[in-house]
């Protein structure tokens, strides 16, 4: 069996992902989840729930990303007005 093109791009993901945030990436891989691709049954693809979940967390984390950011610049002016 083989990874389709998506899981393999889900992988480099993970990897950014870890090199970000200094996780290990073999946690981010043990979490992964593969099924069988019902379009191939030579490869393997991520499992659509697992999938979902994982989207999910990024969106979360780039948005408290950028709220934490919106706060420095607030507090970066405040602190030259004062």
């Amino acid at each position: 069996m083989n990874l389709n093109d998506m899981t393999i791009g889900h992988i480099a993901k993970l990897i950014q992902m870890a090199l970000i945030t200094g996780t290990d990436i073999v946690d981010h891989i043990r979490m992964m989840s593969l099924e069988v691709d019902p379009n191939d049954s030579s490869k393997l693809t991520l499992n659509e729930e697992y999938r979902e979940m994982h989207d999910q967390s990024i969106s979360v984390m780039v948005k408290n990303a950028l709220e934490r950011k919106d706060e420095q610049a607030n507090s970066e002016v405040s602190s030259q007005d004062a």
